[in-house]
């Protein structure tokens, strides 16, 4: 591990929505808190600035954006596009996310993970990066694989999807992380997802945290 690592600061326990407070909803079908105070203790969750991605291929961008906006840095989705080389087919590697994330806030690192299904050995990677990063206020970009049956809620169950998003919170007592995601087909997509599914999604392609 690189001395990139070395500096903590508290996890925020909101989630900004182009300036309104949410409260993200529990896994269960209880309903959502009314208030921050009353979130659970295990779940450590990021203070962030939601935007949908603004065209059709800047998953990546915009996933990148609520990651800088964890550290308070404002991008817009265009500007990060032209610094990430996303094209009409998307970006098309994590470390192109990660070179952007480094040259702003000088954390970040590639993770890959080839093995599909993931080994032992890269999952618990996974979670033990998630919850540094979570707790030091840095938000984590995963680049996804979700093939029909394996979709984060709302997606077409019959198409594989190739897409980024953005990992902004965990919940250690349920075994739960929440996610940004900028897919625009139904506005704002803030929902917990299963660590085992997050970690099913991302092989083979990777991470930057």
């Amino acid at each position: 591990m690189s001395v990139r690592k070395l500096a903590a600061s508290s996890a925020v326990l909101a989630v900004t929505l182009t300036g309104a407070l949410f409260v993200p909803p529990a896994l269960s079908a209880t309903p959502a808190p009314t208030a921050a105070a009353v979130r659970p203790a295990s779940e450590h969750v990021l203070q962030i600035d939601y935007q949908v991605q603004e065209t059709g291929y800047w998953c990546g961008p915009a996933a990148t954006r609520i990651a800088l906006s964890a550290r308070g840095i404002q991008r817009s989705q265009s500007d990060l596009a032209a610094e990430l080389g996303t094209h009409e087919g998307g970006t098309d590697h994590i470390g192109q996310v990660t070179r952007v994330l480094s040259a702003q806030v000088g954390w970040y690192e590639t993770k890959e993970m080839p093995n599909d299904p993931p080994s032992e050995e890269q999952k618990s990677l996974l979670w033990n990066d998630i919850v540094h990063d979570i707790d030091n206020g840095y938000a984590v970009v995963a680049n996804i694989v979700a093939p029909p049956g394996n979709q984060p809620p709302g997606y077409p169950p019959d198409q594989t999807i190739y897409h980024y998003f953005t990992v902004i919170g965990y919940d250690d007592a349920a075994g739960t992380v929440l996610i940004a995601d900028p897919a625009s087909f139904s506005g704002n997509q803030i929902y917990w997802l299963s660590f085992d599914q997050l970690a099913s999604l991302i092989p083979p392609k990777g991470y930057s945290a």
